[in-house]
């Protein structure tokens, strides 16, 4: 919505302001079809040529996520804490073999189908379990196991930010491809020049819309949406950062209750639950 609403803005003080002041909107209407598409395909397909398939892949389904409202919410990390408590208070009570089977089978394990909403999620199960599977193995240390760890969050950030790259190119080449379209425009209106002044002058006027487009389209659409990317790839990264502190402050000898105290405390503040509210909720789900 917040999107929505900042687009609609934009483009409303822009286009707004030029019809208040008397500018003529059919002179950009008219020569909009033709200077997007020249903008449009020639950034499209440099953008193509410039990204790997995956990349591009990545970043059309990051654009959508970007337009909804984001899924890490104080409510989500209270369910991964409250997850994470259970799990290592029943690996404290009754010993790292007693949490094999909900390792090693999650999708079955009662603990995990308690917690729906992180249990679903891919991506924080096969963190969570990893880890614990080579906590249950006692091959490795806490300062091993961070190591790895920092590894594979420094690879998931990479991964993420390949998209918001992609964008940022994409923004940075926009204008350019504008000058092109204004260029072959002041080309053909050079052709032109036994007209009368008044074609002249539109012709002049559509080729420079070209120049305006290719701003507009650079730094009032697509480089805040890269923005808008990083900052959800930021929440993502955040919620493994929560996972990676409890599980190693229990590796360290902490009890589960402290442990997530590591992890609530890596949290941003605007999603971070009190101490209070942790705890009760924990409490409850007991």
């Amino acid at each position: 919505m917040f999107v929505i609403i900042g687009y609609v803005v934009c483009l409303g003080c822009i286009f707004g302001v030029y019809i208040v002041h008397g500018g003529n909107i059919s002179v950009i209407l008219k020569a909009l079809p033709f200077e997007i598409v020249t903008i449009l395909g020639g950034a499209l397909g440099a953008f193509v040529v410039n990204n790997q398939p995956k990349v591009i892949k990545a970043t059309l389904a990051a654009i959508p996520m970007a337009l909804k409202g984001s899924k890490y919410t104080k409510a989500r990390y209270m369910e991964l804490m409250a997850m994470l408590y259970d799990i290592l208070q029943k690996a404290r009570k009754e010993g790292l073999m007693a949490i094999e089977k909900d390792v090693e089978a999650p999708h079955e394990s009662e603990i995990f189908k308690k917690y729906p909403t992180v249990g679903s999620d891919h991506h924080v199960i096969e963190f969570t379990t990893d880890y614990l599977r080579m906590m249950v193995s006692g091959n490795l240390n806490s300062h091993e196991i961070e190591a790895l760890m920092d590894s594979e969050i420094d690879t998931h950030h990479q991964e993420a930010h390949a998209p918001v790259a992609a964008l940022a190119r994409l923004a940075g080449a926009l204008p350019a491809f504008g000058i092109v379209a204004a260029v072959l425009g002041v080309v053909n209106t050079m052709g032109s020049v036994g007209q009368p002044p008044s074609v002249l002058g539109g012709m002049i006027g559509s080729a420079l819309v070209g120049t305006f487009l290719g701003i507009l389209l650079a730094y009032g659409v697509v480089e805040p949406l890269g923005g808008l990317v990083e900052q959800k790839t930021e929440d993502a990264a955040k919620e493994l950062q929560c996972i990676k502190s409890t599980l190693l402050a229990s590796m360290q000898g902490y009890n589960p209750a402290t442990a997530i105290e590591f992890g609530r405390k890596v949290l941003f503040s605007s999603v971070r639950p009190s101490f209070t509210e942790l705890e009760g909720h924990v409490k409850g789900k007991k």
